[in-house]
């Protein structure tokens, strides 16, 4: 998780940097610079990644309530009405600034982490020590691309650009547009840290704990950090989950506006961007719908949610690179040689995992 932070953030950064810069979006950059084919090759796989997202997203958020004694389908309903009730706020900025709240909430996790006492010495030692265990290196190839695929997933690439382009964020505020991304990449992998911990708490106090789902993971804290621990992991869950549905409806929804040439943006009103907004709530509702869905496998989607994830991002890359290394697009601000190496050194890893996991999962059918 630590090794991730400079690949999110250069994704993240050349995302941002080629939104500044060009103030289009990037399914429209792709489109215009390499035709319609590849226009509507990355709006589909978003929308497809996006919408496996987003079920994630909604089993987490269920799972909190559903435990508070709330009917699964009542529960569902609530979080698709809190999430949807996002678009009746106007202005960008007010939206913002709500989502900064939201986000804020993920403190809970690094009191949970305290909660449960881990040992210092044990955490340094495992830095040292690490190694697969027997029992997981059969699938260790699936869970390292997931991981990658939910560090810089599709979405991240069009949200950051688009959410660029909203805000007004321009050549002359690169810098803190940088220092903006590293300081929410570095938030980012403390509290993926945390969730470690707290995961690592559980060993010894649950069976079956790699099929494990959140409530059950809810359920195991009761045992290691008592009843409000495991109810601030469930607020969590929650407040994790609502955030990520917005800003993954975000991305699809300005993509598609963007793409299609419709108003797409967050100082608009409803009635002044119902294409937008459709596009964000009606995303929302079939995830909604997804879930409830008998014997739904929902820690499978989970896994393989990630695992598409970190395969689509292979092609994103490419066009990414590309992109914001042509200096008649970008100008004095293209990607330096390093960068550029970097860059191309990413795509390689992406696409030797992505044949290595097929190869793996062919040969052992």
């Amino acid at each position: 998780m630590l090794c991730l932070f400079p690949l999110t953030y250069t994704v993240q950064e050349m995302s941002m940097r080629l939104g500044a810069v060009t103030h289009e979006g990037f399914s429209r950059l792709a489109r215009r610079r390499y035709g319609k084919f590849w226009g509507y090759y990355h709006i589909s796989t978003l929308a497809f990644e996006n919408l496996l997202t987003l079920i994630t997203e909604f089993i987490g958020m269920t799972a909190g309530l559903v435990l508070l004694g709330i009917p699964m389908w009542l529960s569902d309903l609530l979080c698709l009405a809190f999430v949807a009730s996002f678009v009746v706020f106007t202005g960008y900025f007010t939206k913002e600034r709500i989502a900064l709240f939201i986000a804020l909430l993920d403190v809970v996790y690094l009191v949970i982490a305290g909660m449960t006492h881990p040992s210092m010495s044990a955490i340094g030692h495992a830095f040292i020590a690490w190694n697969v265990p027997h029992a997981l290196r059969a699938g260790v190839l699936w869970f390292v691309i997931a991981t990658i695929g939910n560090a810089i997933a599709p979405w991240m690439i069009f949200f950051q650009g688009s959410g660029t382009i909203d805000k007004g964020v321009g050549s002359k505020e690169l810098r803190l547009g940088r220092i903006d991304t590293a300081v929410g990449l570095i938030l980012q992998v403390v509290i993926a840290a945390a969730i470690i911990v707290i995961g690592a708490s559980l060993f010894g106090h649950m069976q079956n704990a790699s099929s494990a789902g959140p409530s059950d993971i809810i359920n195991g804290l009761h045992h290691t950090v008592g009843r409000w621990g495991a109810t601030l992991f469930g607020i969590g869950l929650f407040d994790a989950g609502f955030l990520a549905s917005i800003t993954v409806s975000l991305s699809s929804s300005w993509s598609i506006a963007e793409l299609f040439g419709w108003s797409k943006s967050l100082n608009d009103k409803i009635k002044e961007a119902p294409k937008f907004y459709a596009v964000y709530i009606g995303s929302l509702v079939l995830a909604a719908l997804a879930i409830l869905i008998p014997n739904l496998p929902l820690n499978f989607i989970s896994i393989v949610t990630q695992v598409v994830g970190g395969i689509l991002m292979a092609p994103l890359l490419i066009f990414l690179v590309l992109m914001t290394s042509d200096k008649k697009l970008m100008g004095a601000y293209k990607t330096k040689l390093f960068g550029r190496i970097w860059g191309w050194s990413m795509v390689a890893l992406l696409i030797g995992l992505t044949v290595a996991t097929f190869w793996q999962t062919f040969t052992s059918l």
